[in-house]
């Protein structure tokens, strides 16, 4: 098994212990109707410095190990955005990531930036309970899901008002996210199988973009010499975790990545707790 069969057959066991004890039509009750803070919108084109910053909160990973155990998730997500971040990630994964839903409630409290749930969401269950904990937006993996799976997906989270962040790591996956309709693109370096990440993947993938497709890299972006790197190819948004974390000061961290950009032009902008 690969870590990342590991970590879907733990989900569909989480998710039927959850189901278990509190039943999705009782979860559908229990969501707030409102809108929530626009995430897609604020990454369409690149922010005031040039690029944007979506600022993970995670406190381990199964590549890495423990990243900082302790951290606090309201304390990191407020550093962000005095750094200047555009958008909060939250890993709410508790077996391979050591984050919970809270962490996901702490930070969006702390902050008027647009969160971001991060997860391996395989069932409509999951989408329901991601609206229930107040996140503005999830993330979609097309290597764990099938074409109408992802479609399905996608049509209930804009039905509960959330963004969708779809996550491709090859052309096949591309294809797949095309299909289903997908505008914000998360084009992740590592490879999920074997965990390796390669920076070339993000800035060789945004290529083959269709018109109205926004490219976020994820995962590997570490110096700012990575983002003029992937800025020379067009892409703007950066999803970054773990140097983030491991910053001693994360406030001037998310500023160092930002200043990176100072006088670059980019040229793709994109077109047109438990809740029970």
């Amino acid at each position: 098994m690969s870590i990342l069969d590991r970590i879907v057959s733990q989900k569909k066991m989480e998710v039927a212990r959850a189901a278990q004890r509190c039943p999705q039509a009782q979860l559908a009750e229990r969501i707030d109707p409102s809108p929530g803070r626009p995430f897609f919108e604020a990454l369409r084109t690149p922010g005031p410095r040039g690029i944007n910053i979506i600022a993970e909160f995670k406190r381990a990973s199964p590549s890495k190990g423990p990243i900082r155990p302790s951290a606090d998730a309201a304390a990191q997500a407020r550093a962000y955005a005095a750094g200047g971040a555009t958008a909060l990630s939250v890993l709410t994964d508790g077996a391979f990531f050591h984050g919970a839903p809270g962490d996901l409630a702490a930070a969006r409290a702390a902050t008027d930036l647009p969160v971001l749930r991060k997860d391996f969401i395989i069932s409509d269950y999951q989408v329901y309970e991601t609206k229930a904990m107040g996140a503005d937006a999830l993330l979609l993996i097309c290597r764990i899901l099938e074409a109408g799976s992802l479609a399905r997906l996608m049509a209930l989270s804009r039905e509960l008002g959330l963004d969708v962040l779809v996550e491709v790591h090859d052309a096949a996956d591309l294809a797949l996210a095309a299909g289903a309709g997908a505008g914000l693109i998360g084009i992740n370096n590592r490879d999920l199988a074997t965990f390796a990440t390669d920076l070339r993947t993000a800035m060789d993938l945004s290529t083959a973009l269709a018109p109205g497709q926004v490219p976020v890299a994820a995962s590997g972006i570490q110096t700012p010499a990575d983002i003029r790197r992937n800025l020379d190819r067009g892409v703007f948004n950066f999803l970054i975790g773990e140097s983030l974390m491991r910053a001693e000061d994360p406030q001037a961290a998310v500023r160092a990545f930002l200043a990176a950009a100072r006088g670059a032009v980019p040229q793709n902008t994109g077109g047109e707790g438990q809740p029970c």
